[in-house]
């Protein structure tokens, strides 16, 4: 009997302690008052029953193992969670690899949209589905019905790295990968589509070299929208490789340079001959910026043997975001220039033209975007918005089967039930127009579920 008594005594020590140690911040009180309890109630039935057999001895030993095994438990326990804590409050989210620090995110972005164009038909399977792009709006032929496409190809991935290298110095990475403008898939059986690089850029005190949005684009100026761009005839819109000093709220770059010229058949030609990259300086203040850009354009014969030739290219965009209140804010972009067509808009026109002597002529542009965004409540937000780009195009060198003109007008709400997740609805509008006076619009229902990470 006395021997059930203990080894239920052993158990009951075993039970106490494990809950005691997963909930109480005193565990090692606790234990030592379970320990005193256990070696009090052994020696009163020791002295009730006059002897202490070899049983005895060996139940408190074990009731004294499981307490010293619960403590240590707890001790592991607790400096485990200690460097967790430490762990996440010097890295925040992410992992350690070597002397690295790595965190990733992005998103998961579903697009159904349905659309109607007046001017011809936008093949099935074709990107120019899937997002808006304004030399892309079909003239001049039959209209079309509403065409209804379904894709998760603007669905983003993306990683970055720190590494402490000394001196107060952190050496920086960004990777980012995106399933958009890729070949690979098809809307048939798989909807399989190869991941693309974006962004691929190493960053080391003032310095970013790599691939990166354009110095002469204000990301942060762009409008809360569905469609991947949105306001898109009036953006500066360009990812490229290059060179860039940051100092404060001054950026200096060298960019990639490529000229885009239009033949004298319409068609775009893209020489490759470039030998100066694209110089950009932009200044940021307040939500606001002002950029400068300066462009060597450049063909050789072998383009259109012509011999070789050289042109500049300037611009000039100035954009920002200015809050409305405590919740609400106004988004606007506008730029001019010579010689900017890639810049403009996903190539709306091309940076020159090419006279019968083989020189180039720069093709003057201007453009521009103003988007309201309004802020319902926790969950709910609206942005309208309206976009409208020129081109002064030297008809009798591109012919006149080029964009004279586009513009756009939208608007969406989007509701978010949790902060991570944006559920949304968009309508779109927008007309071409090309120097033969032929135009072409575009209607678009957009519905998207975007869950970021």
């Amino acid at each position: 009997m006395r021997a059930l008594f203990r080894a239920g005594l052993l158990a009951a020590t075993a039970m106490t302690a494990m809950p005691a140690a997963a909930q109480d911040s005193s565990v090692d009180e606790r234990l030592d008052r379970l320990e005193a309890l256990v070696e009090g109630l052994i020696e009163r039935i020791d002295r009730q029953e006059g002897r202490i057999t070899e049983q005895d001895a060996l139940i408190a030993t074990e009731t004294r193992r499981a307490i010293a095994e619960t403590r240590d438990v707890t001790a592991r326990t607790d400096a485990m969670e200690a460097q967790m804590a430490q762990a996440e409050e010097e890295s925040g989210l992410g992992f350690s690899v070597g002397g690295t620090q790595v965190s990733f995110g992005g998103y998961v972005k579903v697009d159904a949209v349905t659309q109607r164009t007046s001017g011809g038909q936008i093949p099935g399977g074709s990107i120019l589905r899937d997002f808006f792009i304004p030399a892309a709006i079909p003239v001049g032929g039959p209209a079309s019905g509403f065409d209804t496409d379904f894709n998760v190809r603007q669905t983003r991935f993306f990683f970055d790295t720190s590494t402490e290298v000394g001196d107060d110095h952190t050496l920086t990475s960004h990777i980012e990968l995106d399933f958009q403008v890729t070949g690979g898939g098809d809307e048939r059986i798989s909807n399989s589509y190869a991941p693309r690089v974006r962004q691929a850029y190493i960053a080391y005190d003032n310095w970013l070299l790599g691939q990166a949005w354009s110095t002469f684009q204000n990301v942060g100026a762009l409008p809360d929208t569905l469609d991947f761009i949105g306001t898109t005839p009036g953006t500066v819109f360009v990812r490229q490789p290059m060179v860039r000093y940051t100092n404060g709220g001054l950026q200096i770059a060298v960019e990639q340079p490529e000229t885009t010229v239009t033949a004298p058949d319409g068609s775009r030609v893209l020489p490759g001959d470039d030998t100066l990259p694209d110089i950009v300086a932009r200044y940021n203040f307040a939500g606001l910026s002002v950029a400068g850009i300066l462009r060597t354009l450049r063909i050789s014969d072998d383009d259109f043997g012509l011999g070789t030739d050289s042109a500049l290219g300037y611009g000039v965009s100035v954009s920002g975001r200015v809050p409305i209140g405590p919740r609400d804010d106004f988004r606007f972009m506008a730029t001019v220039g010579d010689g900017l067509g890639r810049y403009i808009g996903l190539n709306i026109v091309n940076d020159a033209a090419i006279t019968p002597d083989g020189d180039l002529d720069p093709i003057f542009t201007y453009s521009g975007f103003a988007a309201f965004r309004h802020v319902w409540s926790d969950e709910l937000r609206s942005t309208v918005a309206g976009s409208y780009f020129r081109a002064d195009n030297p008809v009798a060198l591109t012919g006149l089967g080029v964009t004279d003109e586009v513009w756009n007008a939208m608007g969406n709400i989007i509701y978010s039930p949790v902060p991570p997740l944006d559920i949304g609805v968009e309508y779109m509008y927008a007309r071409r127009e090309l120097e033969s006076g032929l135009s072409g619009n575009l209607q678009r229902v957009q519905l998207s579920a975007k869950y970021r990470f």
